[in-house]
């Protein structure tokens, strides 16, 4: 791909995005993006050559970023891939185009359009899903790489400068506020966890640090990965062929797997121990039907969310100095972004000068069969300064960079040659 094509898809940016706004979590479930899909989609996407995208699905969310011309294409390709109906995606989704998918971006990346407003998750999930989709495709997008790029600057600066994650209160943590709130005696309470991703290891940390040593076990389908857990927090660890058995001893299960469907339903509830069972999954990874069994109580990630309205408050209160942050981020972006644009004419002027020195430096050489190495580095320092100037003005001036650009080209390149032809 050439370079003026390339920056002309760089003016597509856009974000398709399905969140807990519009959708509820089994909803938002339907629509969920797994790891198995990604060299399929990135497959679909270059077959079709409807241009990049990638995708970021968490349990608030699943978003496609796209710098295609055509970004209903890349949704139906997505809705291919996962076997969702297009009409219900589109039903669904909130659609941000150009400057309005950047401040989009940059808005997700600080916490602003979390569920829970401060909650940095996303910040890594977007980067790592980023990742794997530039790992797939073995090549990078200079647009999505600059506003990846900026948007985790933004998400630095916030939660830095400003007080809108005080009280933490992502996912993991409202998990563990509910049991705080809801469980007595926790010294002798047995927490199961299972799932050892990014929010499972996010939901121990938070367990470890406000419960006084509990009794907390992970449990995952790849026992290496439990064990690294367990080594890291020196907690126990087990493989899932003992979850019944270990079911029967426990008082919390969490799960924070990321299964396609239900690993847990009442099957797995026989008797009438009281259990409180959490699912952190998006889609539903526990089956609303152990709720038949009265003395199983689940808790999902959107009733979680109710429960921390008063830090929400609080949090509010920052949202100005956040914006005012993502403001400046994108003034640096877009200038950027404008540099980028205009790098092809800069580059062509300068060329056209370079041009113009090799000829009478060649001029001069046939004359006088001799040239001065301080003439040839001075006429190099005026060209780049000559260059800079021209730069420097049609990015201030983007409006006349075309006009600018044509009369500089008729002017350098047109009439020397015109006078040429009249010479002889």
């Amino acid at each position: 791909m050439n370079q003026l094509s390339d920056i002309h898809k760089t003016s597509n940016f856009a974000v398709l995005s399905v969140s807990y706004e519009k959708a509820d979590a089994e909803t938002r479930g339907k629509f969920a993006f797994f790891e198995e899909h990604i060299k399929d989609f990135v497959h679909s996407l270059h077959n079709e050559n409807v241009g990049d995208a990638f995708v970021v699905s968490t349990c608030n969310r699943t978003e496609i970023y796209t710098t295609s011309p055509n970004y209903l294409l890349v949704a139906e390709e997505f809705c291919k891939t996962t076997g969702v109906s297009f009409t219900d995606f589109l039903h669904f989704a909130n659609i941000y185009t150009r400057e309005e998918a950047l401040n989009h971006l940059f808005r997700v990346a600080g916490g602003l359009e979390s569920q829970i407003i401060g909650d940095f998750e996303i910040i890594g999930q977007i980067k790592n899903a980023y990742n794997r989709f530039k790992k797939e495709k073995d090549k990078s997008n200079p647009y999505l790489e600059r506003a990846i790029n900026s948007a985790i600057q933004i998400s630095k600066k916030i939660k830095n400068e400003t007080g809108i994650s005080n009280g933490a209160a992502s996912v993991s943590y409202a998990a563990v506020h509910y049991i705080l709130n809801h469980q007595k005696q926790l010294a002798d309470k047995n927490i199961l966890l299972l799932g050892t991703g990014e929010i499972g290891q996010n939901t121990v940390e938070n367990l470890l640090k406000h419960i006084f040593e509990p009794n907390v076990k992970v449990m995952n389908r790849s026992l290496e990965k439990a064990a690294k857990i367990s080594e890291k927090y020196n907690i126990p660890h087990m493989a899932l062929d003992f979850l019944d058995d270990e079911l029967k001893q426990t008082d919390i299960l969490i799960v924070a797997t990321g299964a396609a469907h239900p690993i847990i339903n009442k099957s797995h509830f026989p008797n009438g121990k009281e259990t409180l069972v959490i699912d952190l999954a998006i889609p539903h990874n526990v089956d609303k039907n152990v709720t038949e069994n009265p003395n199983v109580k689940l808790v999902d990630v959107d009733q979680l969310s109710a429960h921390i309205q008063e830090t929400m408050a609080q949090r509010k209160k920052e949202i100005p100095k956040a914006e005012e942050i993502i403001k400046e981020m994108t003034r640096d972006f877009t200038e950027w972004e404008q540099n980028r644009k205009m790098a092809p004419k800069i580059h062509h002027f300068k060329a056209v000068l370079k041009n113009m020195e090799r000829n009478e430096m060649h001029n001069i050489h046939r004359k006088h069969r001799y040239i001065d190495v301080e003439d040839m580095e001075l006429t190099d320092k005026l060209i780049q300064k000559i260059t800079n100037r021209f730069a420097k003005y049609i990015i201030d001036h983007p409006w006349k960079a075309d006009e600018v650009s044509k009369l500089m080209h008729e002017i350098l390149v047109e009439q020397p040659h015109n006078e040429f032809n009249e010479k002889h």
